[in-house]
C-alpha cells in the first residue's frame, strides 16, 4: 500500500472514530424555511457606533442588531495595540437580507470574507447590501480596514433550547450575569444554556465531569482567559456561545461547534487542545491575538498525547502568531504521539507574524521528543495574509519552551491547498538530524496564485526542486516529499 493511501485510510478510520462521540449531539430538525430572530442588546452592555446594522426576511421589516464593541490585537512593529471592533449576530433559517450602514464616512470599497463564500453585495451610499441563504461567520471589512470592522454572526435557528426549570440546567436568559467567585464550575450530567442577549461574567469551568453541555446564542464576556476550560473531562458540547477562548485538557469526546473566539490579549489562544482525544471542532470562527487552535502533547497538569483531533468548516484569523500550530509541548521523559489529525475545509483569512520561529499558517513544529504523524490538510484556502510562511514542517530545539528536540514528522498529505497573496515569506520544510526527520509529505493540487504545483509542471526548469516553484525551502533530513495533482 503506498504512503499517501496509507495516509487516506487513517484519515478515515479517525473520521469514523468521531462519530462515536458526535452522536451525543441533538439530532437537527429539518430546517424550517424563513425563520429570523434577533436579541436585542441586555442593558449595560457595551456598544459600538461605527456600524448600523439590520436585516429582514425577503421583502419584510428591518429589524435592528446591537452592535457589541468587542476588541481585537493590532501588532505595530514589535507592540501590540488593541483595537476597537464590532459583532453583530441573528439565527435564521431559509432567506435573509442584510444591510450594513458605515456611521464613520463614505464607502470606498467594501469586502465581505471569507471571500470563498462569494457573497455579491450592493453598494448604496454609506450602506452594504447583500443575501443570505445559509449560515455564515463573516466578517464585513470598509476601505480595507481589517481593525474596526464588523465580525457578523448569521446562526442557524436553534433547535434545541432546555426548559429552564430542569433541575439539570443552568439557565441564563437575557441580561448581564455576575458568577460568583468569577468561575462557573460545571459537575457532570448538567446543561449550561446562555440565550441570545445574555452577557455572562466569568469562566465557565468543566473539571473532572461527563455529559456536559454548553449551548445558546449568548457572550461570554471578553477578557483575559474568560471563556470555556475543559478539564479531565468526558462527552462534552459546547455549541454557539461567543467567548474569547475555548480550552481542552486532558479530556476525551468533546465537540465543540459553531463557537466563536475573539481574543486581543497577550498569549490570548483561541482553541488549544492538550493530551485530549477525540475532539472535534466544527463550524467554529477564530480570531485570536495567538495561535486560533493548537494541538500538543504534555503540559503542565495535562499528561499524553493527542489522537483524532479535527476541525472542518471554520474560519480562522491569528493577528498575531498561527493559524493552526501541532507539537511544540510534549514530555521528554515519556514522550508522546501526535496523531491522526484533520484539518478539513478552512478557510484562513489572516496570519501575521514577525518572529520567524512562530511563522507558519499551517504549521507542524515537533519539539519536546513529540512524534506527530498521519495529518490531513484538506480544502484550506488562505487568503493573502499580512506577514508570515504558508508552511512551516519543522522538528526543532525551541530551547525557549522545549527541553529536547522532537522525534520526527511523518506521514502528512496536504490537499487542495490555495494561496492567493503576495505577502507570503519562503515556506521551511526542514528535519533536525538523521535520527529526527521530516518524511512522507504528500502536496496534492497545490495552487499558489493560481498555479498548480507539481513535480510535472511544465514551467518547471529540470534544475528547478519543485519547491522552488512553490516558495519553499526543504532542508536536510527530509526524505520523500512529493507535488503532484489528481491526475498523477
Amino acid at each position: 500500500m503506498t504512503t499517501i493511501k496509507r495516509i487516506i485510510r487513517l484519515s478515515l478510520s479517525s473520521v469514523i472514530s468521531l462519530c462515536f462521540f458526535i452522536i451525543i449531539t441533538p439530532v437537527r430538525a429539518e430546517k424550517i424555511q424563513n425563520q429570523l430572530k434577533t436579541y436585542p442588546a441586555p442593558t449595560g452592555a457595551v456598544q459600538n457606533n461605527d456600524f448600523t446594522v439590520q436585516v429582514r426576511q425577503p421583502d419584510g421589516k428591518w429589524q435592528d442588531l446591537p452592535e457589541y464593541l468587542i476588541k481585537v490585537d493590532r501588532v505595530v512593529g514589535t507592540t501590540h495595540q488593541e483595537q476597537n471592533s464590532s459583532l453583530a449576530y441573528f439565527d435564521f433559517a431559509g432567506e435573509v437580507e442584510v444591510s450594513v450602514t458605515y456611521n464613520k464616512g463614505p464607502v470606498n470599497t467594501a469586502k465581505i470574507r471569507p471571500l470563498s463564500y462569494d457573497i455579491k453585495h450592493q453598494l448604496k451610499g454609506h450602506t452594504i447590501f447583500f443575501k443570505l441563504s445559509k449560515p455564515a461567520n463573516l466578517s464585513i471589512e470598509v476601505n480595507g480596514d481589517i481593525f474596526h470592522n464588523l465580525q457578523l454572526f448569521a446562526n442557524c435557528v436553534e433547535d434545541f433550547v432546555p426548559d429552564p426549570k430542569d433541575p439539570n440546567v443552568i439557565y441564563y436568559g437575557p441580561g448581564i450575569h455576575e458568577v460568583p467567585g468569577g468561575e462557573l464550575m460545571v459537575t457532570s450530567g448538567k446543561t449550561v444554556y446562555l440565550a441570545g442577549g445574555a452577557i455572562l461574567k466569568g469562566r465557565i469551568l468543566i473539571q473532572h465531569a461527563w455529559d456536559v453541555k454548553v449551548l445558546g446564542r449568548g457572550i461570554i464576556e471578553q477578557a483575559p482567559f474568560r471563556g470555556v476550560r475543559i478539564a479531565f473531562s468526558k462527552n462534552v458540547t459546547i455549541e454557539g456561545v461567543i467567548c474569547s477562548q475555548c480550552f481542552t485538557g486532558g479530556s476525551e469526546n468533546v465537540t465543540i461547534r459553531n463557537v466563536k473566539a475573539i481574543s486581543y490579549y497577550k498569549w490570548g489562544d483561541g482553541m488549544n487542545v492538550v493530551s485530549s482525544n477525540n475532539v472535534l471542532f466544527d463550524g467554529v470562527f477564530n480570531r485570536n491575538s495567538d495561535d486560533c487552535t493548537t494541538v500538543y502533547g504534555t503540559r503542565g497538569e495535562f499528561t499524553g498525547g493527542c489522537r483524532n483531533v479535527t476541525m472542518q468548516n471554520s474560519t480562522l484569523w491569528a493577528d498575531v502568531a498561527h493559524p493552526i500550530l501541532v507539537g511544540t509541548h510534549g514530555n521528554t521523559p515519556k514522550p508522546d504521539v501526535l496523531e491522526q489529525l484533520n484539518y478539513i475545509n478552512i478557510d484562513i483569512l489572516d496570519h501575521m507574524e514577525m518572529q520567524y520561529d512562530y511563522q507558519g499558517c499551517l504549521s507542524l513544529n515537533a519539539g519536546d521528543s513529540n512524534l506527530i504523524r498521519n495529518v490531513r490538510f484538506e480544502n484550506i484556502r488562505i487568503e493573502d495574509f499580512r506577514h508570515g510562511q504558508l508552511v512551516n514542517l519543522r522538528v526543532f530545539f525551541n530551547k525557549k519552551y522545549c527541553t529536547s528536540p522532537g522525534r520526527g514528522i511523518e506521514n502528512v498529505v496536504f490537499k487542495n491547498i490555495s494561496y492567493n497573496g503576495n505577502n507570503a515569506s519562503t515556506s521551511i520544510i526542514a528535519g533536525y538530524d538523521d535520527l529526527h526527520k521530516v518524511k512522507n509529505i504528500c502536496f496534492v493540487n497545490l495552487m499558489i496564485n493560481g498555479k498548480v504545483i507539481s513535480d510535472h509542471m511544465p514551467a518547471k526548469p529540470g534544475w528547478y526542486k519543485t519547491s522552488d516553484m512553490a516558495g519553499f525551502f526543504v532542508g536536510e533530513h527530509v526524505e520523500n516529499i512529493s507535488f503532484t495533482t489528481n491526475s498523477q
